[in-house]
């Protein structure tokens, strides 16, 4: 089975531990929550889904989604996730190997952090930074390198991936600092709230920063940002 063929199990897993869905909603809700899979096709999709019903993690029925009606609609084949099914996604889940950072695969993780322990998210976090930044590394060398032979357009293309790899690190070091003071799965929509009403440390130190509390410009490159007023 192929990297993406195996993200694809994970990412379909993660969404029947929710809930039965038909194929159709199934494919909507792997497009809205995992961008990984914004391209995904029905002709990559039953594949999987019929592969992981032959491997007795997902079982097929007939008749209407009652747990999870997304549409309304009957069809004709409901997924659900066997128990089988569920043993399998938390030794998934619980695995922190290199492949859990790739490129195919991080998002998938991500986005299952929710069942995912506390020491196992922070591994896959940090092996993440450790690869965005040596690809970082290896991209202002190239870039170096190769200026003289660039005309316009390929020097602002190669600055254009230079800023997005610059954010990603910014904002996985962000996460890190949060992480490493959680416990239980993380509600990101609470953080800003948290805050605003948090209480000041009695050393007078600065907690770390949290993903919500990044100014609206810090995508920004550092050099394009305006000085503040004195």
């Amino acid at each position: 089975m192929s990297t993406r063929a195996q993200v694809l199990a994970l990412a379909i897993l993660g969404q029947l531990q929710l809930g039965p869905l038909h194929g159709y909603e199934l494919r909507k809700q792997l497009h809205a929550s995992l961008g990984a899979f914004r391209t995904l096709s029905y002709g990559s999709l039953y594949p999987a889904l019929r592969s992981l019903t032959e491997r007795g993690l997902i079982a097929a029925t007939d008749g209407p989604v009652a747990a999870r009606p997304l549409s309304g609609r009957r069809g004709r084949i409901v997924y659900r996730i066997t128990e089988d099914g569920r043993r399998e996604l938390a030794r998934t889940l619980a695995t922190s190997g290199p492949g859990a950072w790739d490129d195919d695969a991080f998002d998938v993780r991500f986005a299952l952090f929710g069942t995912t322990d506390a020491a196992t998210r922070l591994r896959i976090l940090e092996g993440r930074r450790t690869r965005m930044a040596e690809r970082l590394e290896m991209l202002r060398d190239s870039r170096q390198r190769a200026r003289d032979r660039m005309d316009a357009y390929t020097a602002e293309l190669a600055r254009h991936g230079l800023e997005q790899i610059e954010r990603e690190v910014e904002w996985l070091e962000s996460v890190i600092d949060t992480e490493r003071g959680t416990r239980g799965a993380l509600d990101y929509d609470a953080l800003a709230h948290d805050h605003l009403t948090e209480a000041p440390r009695p050393d007078g130190a600065r907690r770390p920063p949290r993903p919500t509390d990044r100014p609206a410009n810090a995508d920004r490159p550092a050099m394009s940002q305006p000085e503040e007023n004195s």
